[in-house]
């Protein structure tokens, strides 16, 4: 069954909140069409198991879920190499697998998962080029590293091969991406900074940090080695063993030099580096930007000369999931693309897959500030009514064209992969 528009001003959702009897009353009268009275009379039943990184994976959801859809969302948090394990190893442990487009490169494989159909999700038509043809708009050069498109879709059902374009077959349905930079402090550095080779400054030695994550950190490393002039990468995304091997060189030196202060795993260990002035220059994520500025510690997501770093996460659909289940996980796709999560994953600094829905449940203060890149009108506050902008500050960065247009590199799974992790953690523990 295709999720379809509904006539006479019923739709899906205010069905599902209204009685089974009212929707037997307007099934039978025609107002509804494609859609079964005893799915709706059903739908309070169903329990979805999603689990996912905490960058999205979020009580607020769970609730708004339950409130809007009438079904329960069970959600669990990890970390990425743990979620990348669970959609490989554990199909009948989850519904929903809220991951990033680098961990399909790692799963898919598996037969874990199943391919969407994009017929059955209404604003597919609204969502932004990098998700289809990797391309920001028509002019945009396609970024290196695993682009969201060319693991977002398949050649059909149960195929195991990515398709090169759009085939109506989708591995993941989009719903969240950033352009990542590093953090710094500015009070503590008192200097300009606008190149990615900053993180291995020996003015910096002691105070500078990159995440503990490989597929992650090393593409950090790759902007910093490539920036310094010491690389000049094929490919920053899919690297040679001699490149991996010259990246891993140069920051184990930095290392063994005594540049490092810590290497974080977690989003509140950089929150508690960046906050503590234990560090002042290292990789971050913008939610951890706004928790250290909402302390009251003046910290900068830092726009620099090279680009950003990008990533993006959306949703997958268990292999195991059919029937009733399957149709509410459709449905609550279909409600995370309408606009209500995309506003309040906005306002933490992230984007929407679907910019446009997300404008209706912001203020034009607030869809400003975030995505056009206009000065604050008045303070702005995160989704938690907590103050982290004041009035007349610009976001770092400048807005959504500005940063997504400035992306040089996507978190990637590279086909030397087992010995990027090897090399990676030989790094880590020099």
């Amino acid at each position: 069954m295709k999720s379809k528009g509904t006539k006479k001003g019923l739709n899906r959702r205010t069905v599902l909140k209204g009685s089974a009897a009212a929707v037997g009353a307007a099934a039978g009268s025609g107002a509804i069409t494609g859609f079964p009275t005893i799915w709706a009379q059903n739908i309070k039943d169903v329990t979805l198991r999603q689990f996912g990184t905490g960058v999205s994976n979020l009580n607020e959801v769970a609730k708004k879920v339950k409130e809007d859809l009438g079904f329960t969302l069970k959600m669990t948090a990890l970390d990425s190499d743990s979620v990348t394990q669970r959609a490989a190893t554990q199909p009948k442990s989850f519904d929903i697998a809220d991951i990033e487009y680098w961990i399909c490169k790692k799963v898919w494989g598996a037969g874990n998962l199943q391919a969407m159909d994009v017929s059955k999700i209404k604003n597919y038509d609204k969502i932004v080029g990098i998700f289809k043809s990797g391309k920001l708009t028509p002019a945009s050069t396609i970024a290196q590293g695993t682009a969201p498109h060319s693991v977002g879709f398949v050649e059909g059902p149960g195929s195991k091969r990515f398709a090169k374009k759009e085939t109506g077959w989708m591995t993941l349905i989009p719903t969240i991406y950033n352009a990542d930079t590093l953090g710094i402090r500015p009070d503590l550095i008192k200097r300009p900074i606008n190149t990615w080779a900053e993180l291995l400054n020996p003015e910096f030695k002691g105070k500078a940090s990159i995440l503990d994550i490989s597929s992650i950190g090393i593409m950090d490393a790759a902007m910093v080695c490539e920036a310094m002039g010491e690389i000049k990468y094929g490919d920053k995304g899919n690297m040679t063993k001699a490149e991996i091997d010259k990246t891993m060189k140069i920051f184990t030196e930095a290392k063994k030099a005594g540049q490092f202060r810590a290497f974080w795993k977690s989003f509140d260990e950089s929150v508690n580096l960046m906050a503590s002035g234990e560090v002042v220059i290292q990789s971050m994520w913008s939610p951890a930007i706004t928790a250290v500025r909402s302390k009251g510690i003046p910290c900068v997501y830092q726009p620099l000369k090279e680009g950003y770093r990008s990533w993006g996460g959306g949703i997958g659909l268990s292999s195991n999931l059919k029937g009733i289940e399957l149709e509410a996980a459709y449905e609550y796709i279909n409600w995370y693309l309408d606009g209500w999560v995309g506003g309040f994953l906005m306002r933490q600094g992230y984007y929407s897959a679907v910019p446009e829905t997300s404008k209706k449940h912001m203020s034009a203060d607030e869809w400003g500030f975030w995505f056009e890149g206009k000065p604050a009108a008045n303070d702005i506050a995160n989704p938690f009514g907590e103050v982290v902008e004041k009035a007349g500050t610009v976001r770092d960065g400048g807005s959504f064209y500005d940063r997504m247009g400035a992306v040089a590199c996507w978190n990637a799974v590279m086909d030397e992969n087992k010995y990027m992790v090897r090399k990676w953690n030989e790094f880590i523990a020099a």
